[in-house]
């Protein structure tokens, strides 16, 4: 297997933590997706490197593998898959086991002094060590892979379909109403394919939901600023609200103080898989001071100031 760097691949240092690594792969992730190049084979090829790339660093398994072995990690994935009994070789249904020279010659390329160098390694990782025991390949389930997706607030409220494109095919999504930033959809089957006749992974988006300029998300909940002229805040009245599902009037009593709160029951996100459920909106009132007096209105605004003070 042609050795690559990870590291590079994904542009972060050797000793780049989680978050660093996840940051740069859903960078890299959305800049060279096929449905944004449909027609560049290169950005196609350098999506499949990125996320072969995060594949192993973000398992600390298999990245701890990747970072004693370097170019060799492959291999050593395959001698464990082979039942962690021993190097084998296959063919014709039939396998046997390495004599120490294919072994050398297998893993000669680490630090020159061939497998007697990995000894230490093999008991560490796989808990055994060469001598010619016999075993066949166990079947393994194919791993899981997890893709980030952005979705705004109005799609998390309504729902959405989703286009993802893999393996040269179009996968449709659906997006249930009421996801939250973190929810995962699964789509059965669409990981890496499982060894030995093993059923493959499943695919896994991971639910990201857009900042909104207008409401604020708290669990199902949902929290929004609500202007209100002066002389509604004084006397009392109507102002509009936003929702996600259009404005509503909201009833302002007389000598309303800014900041205070008026829950809007049923307003705000729908509840993950309840039919019917919602979960309310928090209107914070803003009281909006006139501008621009007359001189008339400023007269007034002073005649009322002297009256408070007696």
């Amino acid at each position: 297997m042609q050795y690559k760097d990870y590291y590079q691949i994904l542009g972060v240092a050797k000793n780049a933590g989680e978050k660093e690594i996840k940051s740069a792969y859903r960078r890299l992730a959305r800049k060279h997706h096929p449905d944004v190049n449909p027609h560049d084979k290169s950005a196609q090829e350098k999506f499949k490197e990125i996320n072969e790339a995060y594949e192993v660093l973000s398992d600390a398994d298999k990245r701890k593998k990747y970072d004693t072995l370097g170019a060799n990690w492959k291999q050593y994935e395959q001698y464990q898959h082979a039942g962690g009994q021993g190097p084998f070789q296959w063919g014709g249904g039939q396998y046997r086991s390495m004599s120490q020279e294919e072994v050398d010659n297998l893993f000669g390329g680490f630090g020159g002094g061939g497998a007697g160098d990995f000894s230490d390694f093999f008991r560490t990782f796989f808990g055994g060590g060469f001598g010619g025991a016999r075993a066949q390949a166990r079947p393994r389930r194919g791993q899981d892979i997890e893709q980030p997706i952005d979705i705004s607030l109005e799609d998390a409220y309504r729902g959405a379909t989703r286009l993802v494109q893999k393996d040269g095919r179009r996968l449709e999504i659906k997006i249930p109403a009421g996801v939250k930033t973190g929810s995962k959809i699964r789509y059965a089957g669409e990981g890496l394919p499982g060894t030995s006749g093993a059923s493959a992974g499943d695919l896994y988006l991971v639910v990201q939901i857009e900042p909104h300029p207008a409401f604020e998300r708290q669990g199902d909940d949902l929290v929004c600023d609500a202007p209100v002229n002066l002389y509604t805040a004084l006397l009392g009245g109507e102002t509009q609200v936003p929702t996600l599902k259009g404005k509503v009037l909201l009833k302002v009593p007389p000598e309303t103080q800014s900041g205070r709160t008026f829950r809007l029951t049923g307003q705000g996100m729908p509840k993950l898989n309840q039919d019917g459920a919602f979960g309310d909106l928090f209107a914070k009132v803003r009281v909006v001071l006139p501008e621009n007096l007359t001189g008339a209105e400023r007269e007034l605004v002073q005649k009322l100031a002297q009256m408070r003070k007696k």
